[in-house]
């Protein structure tokens, strides 16, 4: 009896917190771990350049989206508001894309959702990065959606000569290094057929995406910090990749994101040691000082090594530029949501 008389306070709860978040989630908002924003803060478009060509991709920890060409679709739909170009430059370097299998024809999809574009668009965008940033790299999660062909492999060799070049790709399933890496586009490939890239699931992968409601936030939370966790200790011959992103029938994208965002701003700002390997980190709506802080694990590690390398070097040549606003928006770091 007693568990009957609970489940209405639950059910009352859960009601309250979904109507407060229908009210939250509509408008722009820019804090320094969320962006729902049209364009990033700032800009990062060339952080891979300081990183030594010996070290292995799996040793990088980079930021990268969920779904990221999602913007469109409504609440339930949108899990990105910048453009892939803008996503690129503000320094994701894992792509997460969705596409739909018609007749030979890959449009992007999120469900249901069409995305306004095609395949062609993503390989012509990531092409036209690489070109302008050949220091950089990019890997891309590939998986067919809203179709159930499963057979989406001659579709996108088709895609790749009509709209970038064959030779952009790293087609080897092994990791490569940094300067392996350079000018690539590496598929992780989460389709069946001959190889073009790697196989997505051979990368350690934390993806616990439903998220029921909102009081299941915490749930999310745990399994994200519980594999950011293991990322420095884990094998250095894999690519971590956590997925802080999540979605439920009562908890979309956007209010999954304010709330998990600002845990993972937290985590990160609290870590101590910023020389760890944390993997990917892939987000809904992430913002430009979260994706800096992200990638400053990395640097931090290239800094220690250039300084023992060459000790001439002065501490304060070795300081990052941040935007003016950085120092202000960090007083604004623990908001309640």
């Amino acid at each position: 009896m007693s568990n009957m008389r609970g489940r209405p306070v639950k059910m009352f709860t859960e009601l309250i917190v979904l109507l407060g978040v229908i009210g939250l989630s509509y408008g722009a908002i820019q804090r320094p771990d969320y962006d729902d924003t049209p364009n990033p803060e700032f800009l990062n478009p060339s952080w891979m350049a300081s990183i030594p060509d010996d070290q292995p991709l799996s040793e990088v920890t980079m930021p990268g989206t969920h779904n990221t060409m999602a913007l469109f679709g409504g609440v339930y739909a949108e899990c990105q508001t910048w453009s892939l170009a803008s996503q690129l430059q503000a320094g994701v370097r894992f792509l997460d894309v969705r596409v739909r299998h018609v007749k030979g024809n890959l449009t992007i999809h999120h469900g249901v959702s069409y995305q306004r574009a095609h395949f062609g668009h993503v390989l012509e965008g990531v092409a036209d990065f690489l070109q302008e940033f050949p220091s950089e790299t990019v890997l891309m999660r590939l998986k067919e959606e809203y179709s159930e062909t499963y057979d989406i492999y001659g579709a996108v060799v088709n895609y790749i000569h009509r709209y970038a070049h064959w030779d952009l790709l790293w087609h080897s399933r092994l990791v490569p290094t940094m300067g392996e890496a350079r000018g690539k586009l590496i598929i992780l490939q989460d389709f069946s057929g001959p190889d073009l890239g790697m196989r997505y699931g051979s990368l350690d992968i934390a993806d616990d995406w439903k998220v029921p409601t909102l009081v299941h936030v915490e749930e999310k939370w745990q399994s994200v910090h519980g594999h950011l966790e293991a990322a420095p200790a884990g094998n250095k011959a894999q690519i971590f990749l956590t997925f802080s992103s999540g979605a439920g029938v009562f908890a979309f994208p956007r209010a999954i994101a304010q709330r998990i965002n600002a845990q993972l701003y937290d985590y990160l700002s609290a870590k101590t040691d910023l020389n760890q390997r944390l993997g990917i980190i892939c987000m809904d709506f992430p913002a430009a000082p979260m994706i800096q802080m992200i990638i400053d694990f990395q640097l931090k590690e290239v800094t220690k090594k250039r300084r023992d390398f060459n000790p001439v070097l002065s501490k304060g040549s070795l300081k990052y530029t941040f935007p003016p606003q950085w120092k202000k928006m960090r007083k604004h770091l623990n908001i309640n949501v």
